[in-house]
């Protein structure tokens, strides 16, 4: 059960998110940082938590996602499959 609730937050098994401050350099780390955070859809699914989603409504977004992804992969697959 608990790798499953892994699987569904998304929460990372090995490692964790790091920023480096160089120089007190603390703008740029911000931004890095926060780039990091989208990458990883924590603003995602932090968003997604504000409110109820109904579970027919959930279905039907994990489908959607799952089809993105799946058309992505396929497109990523089509223009490296011609060389």
């Amino acid at each position: 059960m608990l790798g499953m609730a892994r699987k569904e937050t998304g929460l990372r098994e090995f490692g964790s998110l790091e920023v480096r401050v160089v120089g007190n350099d603390l703008e740029k780390a911000m931004k890095v940082l926060k780039r990091k955070l989208q990458r990883d859809g924590v603003f995602r699914r932090l968003k997604a938590k504000r409110s109820y989603e109904k579970p027919s409504e959930r279905r039907r977004r994990k489908r959607r996602e799952s089809e993105r992804r799946q058309r992505i992969n396929r497109l990523k697959r089509a223009r490296y499959s011609r060389y």
